[in-house]
């Protein structure tokens, strides 16, 4: 789920953000992780990538605003650190075809992988890309598309930015991955309440960030160095210094309360739930009962006695899932973090402006 952000996606009605990335990009990316299959035979700890990378997701999702996008990322996997040497975006005509989405995404993923190797470039699928609103990237179709990925590629990763957060000067860039049990049972369908209680897996542990290094080579490092003009501010260095943080808290504001109301919703979900269990339980007390008295009087009539179960008429209640329960609480910490940072950050610069001010 992801509360409130309605936003305008290329040839469809609005539609909510979950809804906009699953339906108009994630899909695009689900279609082709049988492309390069990695061991994995060590943890990953570092995602690695390369400066261009970073450009090119930062320009690719910029250009595309307020339109959601994804991308694929190539690269290599060396012992614990995953390399990202190169990425390419999916065009929105790929991603927005309803209709042959298989055949034409496959098609053009096929084709950038044959343009790469013939300039010796690493065509290795080693995860996506995509762009977020407000931080929010935990729904029910990264999970499903994570999982496809995983089943040939143990160690793909996800890099999440967000060009919002990233106007207000510090780059929101991140790298997540689904914990391994959590990948399992989602792949069983054992995502109950006593399921991930025995797995020891709380909300938290279902998305967990990797730190991400990015990578220059010496001669841009050189180049930089170059070019960098002395004692002069970066446009990242005035965007930190904007003190305008109304809108961005009322936004989060605002989506921290339809996060409340989901987990109302998901409460009240297990409320019902045990309340159908509670009443199944006393109607087959009931019915036993009656069954029983029942039985005493043809065994005094020399009868027969009827079973004293019915398995037609009280089948058990399935166990409700708690995965979006996970997801709600995992999209709730996040606006929380979020208005936690950009209040601190605020009051810090309103102490620094009136100290400079006396």
């Amino acid at each position: 789920r992801a509360p409130l952000l309605d936003l305008p996606i290329k040839g469809k009605p609005c539609k909510p953000l979950q809804t906009a990335v699953s339906q108009q990009s994630l899909h695009a990316v689900r279609l082709f992780p049988t492309l390069c299959t990695m061991a994995a035979a060590t943890g990953l700890k570092t995602v690695q990538l390369d400066s261009q990378v970073v450009l090119k997701i930062i320009q690719h999702c910029n250009e595309s605003l307020p339109q959601l996008v994804t991308g694929q990322l190539l690269g290599l996997d060396v012992g614990q650190t995953l390399e990202v040497t190169d990425c390419f975006a999916f065009p929105a005509s790929v991603a927005d075809d309803d209709n042959d989405d298989d055949s034409a995404g496959a098609s053009y993923q096929l084709d950038m992988m044959r343009c790469l190797r013939e300039v010796n470039v690493d065509n290795n699928t080693v995860g996506w890309y995509q762009s977020t609103t407000l931080g929010i990237f935990q729904t029910l179709d990264l999970i499903e598309t994570f999982v496809n990925y995983h089943e040939n590629i143990k160690k793909c990763v996800c890099i999440v930015y967000d060009p919002h957060r990233s106007a207000r000067g510090a780059l929101a860039l991140k790298a997540i991955r689904l914990k391994d049990q959590f990948i399992q049972l989602f792949k069983d369908g054992q995502l109950t309440a006593k399921d991930l209680r025995e797995q020891n897996i709380a909300w938290k542990d279902v998305f967990h960030t990797i730190p991400i290094k990015v990578h220059n080579s010496s001669l841009m490092s050189a180049l930089t160095c170059e070019l960098e003009a002395p004692f002069a501010a970066s446009a990242g260095d005035i965007d930190r210094l904007n003190l305008s943080v109304a809108p961005f808290l009322e936004r989060n504001i605002d989506a921290l309360l339809e996060c409340v109301d989901d987990i109302v919703a998901e409460q009240q979900k297990v409320t019902t739930y045990h309340k159908t269990v509670a009443r199944q339980a006393q109607a087959m007390a009931t019915w036993l009962q009656r069954r029983r008295q029942e039985n005493q009087a043809r065994r005094a009539a020399g009868e027969e006695p009827l079973p004293e179960e019915d398995p037609v008429q009280f089948k058990p209640v399935p166990e409700l899932s708690l995965l979006d329960h996970y997801l709600v609480t995992n999209q709730l910490t996040t606006y929380c973090d979020q208005l936690n940072i950009a209040s601190t950050q605020a009051l810090q610069k309103l102490y620094v402006f009136e100290a400079l001010q006396k």
